[in-house]
């Protein structure tokens, strides 16, 4: 489930009501893919950058990436359009998952192979995704640090420091239920 925006036009770091403890309702906030297209889906723009991260999603499970989750963030998940006047201009992401082979020359290949899902710049270029990732086939000690890097990145605005959630969600979660309702929106909104 996905909070309403607080006062301040970001996700709330933890639902009020459950409290910073609750780790039921904390950040990052469990969801699907459906769901945060039909949450977010509301502009052109909006709906450009979801077609990029939905085919950034297809290409990775392409590659045999699907075991794991995606972290979204930025200001794509935020009101950036009431708070700076703008659209945003990608969706931040970081992906977690463990490599699809063991064989380690066969996963530098993978990486090679498809930079553009491993270089942020051309993820960004390609998928409009400001794309990271963690492996979670690496040491523990490299995981936590990657995670939390990513979470105190992810969970603060640049700019102002305002604490903020983040969503989450599976790899293998129904992107094609959500590609439908992406056209569907797409078409409700040239209809009107």
């Amino acid at each position: 489930m996905i909070p309403e925006l607080n006062q301040s036009g970001v996700l709330p770091p933890f639902i009020p009501e459950q409290g910073p403890t609750d780790p039921a309702g904390m950040a990052p906030y469990k969801t699907t893919i459906s769901e945060f297209v039909l949450r977010y889906a509301h502009s052109p723009e909006r709906r450009t950058i979801l077609r990029g991260l939905l085919e950034y999603r297809r290409k990775l499970k392409q590659v045999g990436i699907s075991n794991g989750f995606q972290w979204l963030d930025g200001s794509f998940v935020e009101d950036v359009e009431l708070n700076r006047g703008r659209p945003p201009a990608d969706v931040d992401i970081v992906t977690f998952a463990l490599r699809p082979t063991n064989d380690l020359e066969q996963w530098k290949r993978i990486v090679s192979g498809n930079t553009d899902l491993f270089r942020p710049n051309e993820a960004k270029q390609k998928f409009y995704c400001d794309a990271y990732f963690v492996d979670l086939s690496t040491h523990p000690l490299h995981v936590v640090s990657n995670t939390r890097y990513w979470f105190g990145l992810f969970s603060h605005q640049r700019e102002s420091y305002l604490w903020k959630g983040l969503v989450e969600i599976p790899i293998l979660c129904g992107d094609d239920e959500a590609l439908e309702i992406l056209d569907r929106e797409a078409t409700q909104c040239l209809k009107s």
